[in-house]
């Protein structure tokens, strides 16, 4: 017998590096001294450019967002996705993202599809400004039904010892600017899935909803659902050089409430103003669609915030000026007060 008929076909896997290397080389960085294909990725870190490095490490996935894009058969902007996830839990702590690695596993590899993704890939990396090292394509029939994969990411930054953010400096008094999503990012598409009946009855009729306009989107569901992720790395970077920043909370998984508190000293909270930044429209129908409590949608949803920066009162301006400079839309939504590592939402 051969491997090929076990259902693994390791020819496709070399014509998807063929296709790829060009992809692959557009991230590069000078410290990369290595080509793909290789067993490892080499970095090196120039050490006359830092007095005392620390390297930062993250890694993270897609979700179920990856369901809603098998069925509008769109898989570009995953790749974006994936990095964006991993890239921005490298900020909070003021790291530059240097390098990402993926891993992509399927039932059956077709290249031209997995090229596909791993494009989006190599474009959060331009975006992100760091390099796609390497990666893992794996076949595994028999764990993942044809159609079915997984997709997962692991970025490594670096920061000067120093120049770490961990929250310790949070005064109460202090001020909470948040930069803008561009709508759900990848955080709680199960619930999303639900409440737009996608993950239950007739595959076709899902596809319908997706592919159907809707009102006050300005377009489909399915487009909406599959807007990139917002990857922040480019502004972060330039606030950390200009500005005192004494806390970075990247809104993903758990929401504002799940999320700020995770930078908090033990004697602050958060106090968000609700209303004082513009809800995106996905999100009031979303609400709407599911009958959602408020609470509910803060805790599972960025509600339109995907990341925030904590600054001093004398700081507001300047840094929302520097942002709008960069075409970034920011928003001053809140201030530290005294609590117990919380988030109150007024």
């Amino acid at each position: 017998m051969k491997y090929k008929e076990a259902g693994v076909d390791i020819e496709a896997g070399d014509r998807l590096v063929a296709k790829i290397k060009s992809l692959v080389k557009g991230t590069l960085r000078p410290e990369v001294i290595s080509g793909i294909g290789g067993f490892g990725g080499l970095f090196h870190l120039d050490a006359k450019k830092y007095k005392d490095p620390v390297l930062v490490a993250g890694t993270d996935g897609v979700g179920t967002k990856l369901k809603v894009a098998t069925l509008c058969n769109k898989f570009d902007t995953m790749g974006i996705d994936l990095v964006a996830m991993c890239v921005n839990d490298l900020l909070p702590q003021g790291a530059e993202p240097l390098f990402f690695l993926d891993y992509l596993a399927v039932g059956r590899l077709k290249p031209d599809w997995a090229e596909e993704v791993i494009r989006g890939i190599a474009k959060g990396c331009e975006i992100a400004g760091c390099a796609l090292l390497g990666g893992e394509t794996a076949e595994m029939p028999g764990v993942y039904p044809e159609g079915e994969y997984e997709l997962a990411g692991f970025a490594v930054g670096v920061v000067e010892r120093d120049r770490i953010i961990d929250g310790s400096k949070i005064k109460v008094g202090d001020r909470i600017i948040g930069l803008a999503s561009n709508g759900l990012h990848s955080n709680g598409y199960s619930l999303v899935r639900r409440v737009f009946r996608l993950a239950e009855g007739e595959e076709d009729e899902a596809k319908r909803r997706l592919s159907d306009r809707v009102e006050g989107l300005g377009r489909t569901l399915g487009e909406e659902l599959l807007e990139p992720t917002r990857i922040y790395v480019r502004p972060i970077l330039e606030l950390l050089q200009k500005f005192e920043i004494r806390g970075i909370a990247h809104i993903t998984g758990g929401g504002m409430v799940g999320n700020i508190p995770r930078i908090l000293p033990e004697d602050c909270k958060a106090v968000i103003h609700k209303g004082s930044w513009p809800m995106l429209p996905i999100f009031s129908l979303l609400q709407k669609e599911g009958e959602i409590p408020v609470e509910e949608m803060f805790k599972v949803f960025n509600m339109g915030i995907g990341m925030v920066v904590i600054v001093p009162e004398n700081e507001i301006e300047g840094v929302k000026s520097e942002l709008n400079e960069m075409g970034e839309t920011s928003y001053l939504i809140g201030e530290v007060d005294r609590g117990n590592r919380e988030v109150e939402i007024r």
